[in-house]
């Protein structure tokens, strides 16, 4: 089958995954609304487009913490890409520094941040989950930043794992032939089979349910990256965020796997970027499957859009050449709305683009004077 969209990875990956794999990539929280949602409330944004524009050159790079990459699609941080295909991490590395872009390499990676850089040069981001082990988590940070990593993304909505029933019903554990590469060394513990979910017992276990605000200072004592703060849904957060010494912003739900009933992230994005007042940028990550939703984003004030399940299941389905068309998809999808939009470049792209269902009906404004 000739695969024309990004969604189409995911039937494929069904088919070629073991059940427990597929489940773990492709399972939100409880009743997984939210799961639904993050795709649903894209559906909902309509565009205005402009037109009789001279679109016949279209640039659509942009620039990341001060690093210029090919277009503002990125690849978010996934846990066990080796699940997915032997070269798990590898290949995404390398899909994403063809295409110019930036990946994130999770904490939990099933490759480690020394290896992710022996792939060869790409501008990378590594996600930290912050463990009870304090030593460890400072080591790990270190070792980013050595082995060349470009920022840190912190993940804040985890304290706890959130109820993944499909990982419960599947006993859900790593396969014995992959570890949790970063911490080979570290007394971090080990993922074992449980009574439920494996993972969820191991962070139960591990991570530090302590994690607050005065740790994104510590961090920034222990490495001199910027600092992404990862799962943040509301104005009151932000401005905290950037209180705190934040780089950027990262609006997520963790992929609707952490709190069911969270907005989807498109719909929290505007309220984030109005609290950041262009102090800082602000990403975000959930539901995005065309290039259609990436404009609708930056429509909506952010700076870039992150992918997660696009990549696990095109990596499933096709390896490394699977990452390089997902991002070649998005990218051609991305060029074609913003020259049917009339934008030519980035920053023409602007909120009267779109309406979206929270919007005021907007009134002609002859009509309201004769009102």
């Amino acid at each position: 089958m000739e695969v024309t969209n990004v969604s189409e990875y995911e039937a494929i990956a069904k088919q070629k995954l073991p059940k427990m794999a597929f489940d773990y990539y492709a399972s939100g929280a409880e009743d997984q609304w939210t799961l639904q949602e993050n795709r649903n409330a894209f559906s909902r944004i309509l565009f205005r487009p402009r037109i009789l524009i001279d679109v016949s050159k279209i640039d659509i790079t942009t620039t990341v913490l001060g690093f210029k990459i090919s277009m503002p699609i990125m690849i978010a941080p996934t846990a066990f890409q080796k699940m997915a295909h032997p070269e798990g991490e590898y290949a995404t590395a390398r899909a994403a520094s063809a295409a110019g872009t930036i990946m994130t390499l999770s904490s939990w990676a099933t490759s480690s941040v020394e290896e992710v850089a022996s792939t060869g040069p790409g501008i990378r981001f590594f996600q930290l989950y912050v463990y009870k082990d304090r030593n460890g988590v400072a080591q790990l940070g270190r070792r980013a930043e050595r082995a060349g990593f470009k920022a840190i993304a912190l993940t804040v909505d985890t304290p706890i794992l959130g109820r993944r029933e499909a990982d419960i019903k599947n006993r859900f554990t790593l396969p014995p032939f992959l570890t949790l590469k970063n911490f080979e060394g570290l007394d971090l513990g080990k993922m074992d089979k449980a009574n439920d979910s494996g993972l969820a017992s191991y962070v139960s276990g591990q991570i530090d349910r302590t994690l607050s605000w005065k740790d994104v200072k510590w961090l920034q004592t222990i490495t001199s990256l910027p600092i992404l703060v990862k799962g943040v849904l509301t104005a009151e957060d932000t401005r905290i965020a950037i209180q705190s010494g934040a780089a950027g912003i990262i609006v997520s739900n963790h992929g609707a796997r952490q709190l069911d009933y969270v907005p989807a992230t498109i719909s929290a994005l505007e309220e984030v970027v109005k609290a950041a007042e262009g102090r800082l940028p602000v990403f975000l990550d959930g539901g995005v499957r065309r290039g259609t939703d990436v404009f609708k984003a930056l429509a909506l004030g952010a700076s870039g859009i992150f992918i997660g399940r696009p990549v696990v299941f095109s990596l499933a389905a096709e390896g490394e050449a699977g990452v390089r068309k997902v991002l070649q998809m998005l990218r051609e999808e991305f060029e074609l709305t913003m020259a049917l939009s009339g934008c030519r470049s980035l920053k023409e792209i602007t909120r009267d683009h779109i309406v979206t269902d929270w919007d005021q009906p907007r009134t002609h404004p002859r009509t309201r004077a004769l009102l």
